[in-house]
């Protein structure tokens, strides 16, 4: 079956940076753009950023611009994402998803795939 799990997640203070990886297994990754979501506790699911398949082409919410970069390596099976600068209101679980997502998504169900997500906490 196919699996996509999350790490990395952990309590940061602002100002720090945190890297969490996801790793994808029985599909083939190479073919599937790459989406990652965040959701605070009683709120929809956030957009933040998306790769295409080769990993040339990457769209990111414009609020997160210039603090979270996205990357995949397809020799390994494994998603990024990059964040630096960050704020208490970054604060929330972060899913790794298949298929390419946008500011118009809401719901992890709108995506094929996706794992259980990593919690980063951002805190003093």
């Amino acid at each position: 079956a196919v699996q996509l799990v999350e790490s990395g997640g952990g309590l940061v203070p602002p100002g720090g940076p945190l890297r969490p990886p996801c790793a994808a297994s029985a599909l083939t990754f190479d073919t599937y753009p790459m989406t990652w979501v965040r959701q605070v506790p009683r709120t929809g699911v956030e957009w933040v950023s998306s790769i295409v398949s080769g990993g040339e082409h990457t769209y990111y919410a414009d609020s997160l611009k210039g603090r979270f970069t996205i990357t995949r390596d397809n020799a390994k099976d494994m998603l990024y994402l990059q964040m630096n600068d960050l704020k208490t209101e970054d604060t929330a679980v972060y899913y790794c998803a298949t298929g390419l997502g946008g500011p118009w998504v809401t719901r992890l169900t709108d995506f094929g795939y996706w794992g259980p997500g990593t919690q980063a906490t951002i805190s003093s």
